[in-house]
């Protein structure tokens, strides 16, 4: 979908605008300078840890670029976000629906920011189940599970930006 799209649907800001704009260089540039964590987590990183919230997330995909929103449940409060998010390789049209829990989070400022997801398969995910496992550069880490519907072409690298509402 064409910034110009979005403009005409008014579903965007100027901050939304820049974020995207972010997603597109990182897709262009291979990510070689991302300030995103190359180092995936997995179960041994989250190894004896207790969560500290739960996650909530949908996103759509159209291509390259995925749009969506979430609920972060944090120290008894909700926090809703909104996110943008990309996919290393041709595209996708696509929708995921997930929910897990959060580790390494000690303050809601560490939540918001950009976060890697390189866990994903090499060439074409169909719909299913998708177990996601995310980091940011604060080290806060996101464990998701949930459904996917629709068609990915991906090199395995996922990225998404979360803002606070």
């Amino acid at each position: 979908m064409s910034l110009d799209v979005i403009r005409r649907r008014g579903r965007s800001s100027g901050r939304t605008h820049s974020a995207l704009a972010v997603i597109i260089l990182l897709m262009i540039s291979g990510c070689a300078s991302s300030p995103i964590p190359t180092e995936v987590p997995t179960a041994q990183s989250i190894a004896g840890l207790t969560p500290s919230g739960t996650v909530k997330l949908t996103e759509a995909f159209v291509g390259g670029a995925g749009i969506g929103k979430g609920v972060l449940t944090f120290k008894g409060k909700t926090y809703p976000f909104r996110l943008l998010g990309s996919v290393i390789g041709p595209g996708s049209v696509s929708k995921i629906d997930v929910s897990g829990d959060i580790y390494k989070l000690d303050d809601i400022s560490q939540f918001p920011g950009p976060y890697a997801q390189g866990t994903g398969q090499i060439g074409l995910e169909t719909s299913g189940v998708g177990d996601l496992w995310l980091q940011n550069k604060a080290g806060v880490i996101m464990h998701l599970t949930g459904t996917q519907t629709g068609v990915t072409l991906s090199l395995g690298r996922d990225e998404i930006i979360i803002e606070m509402k």
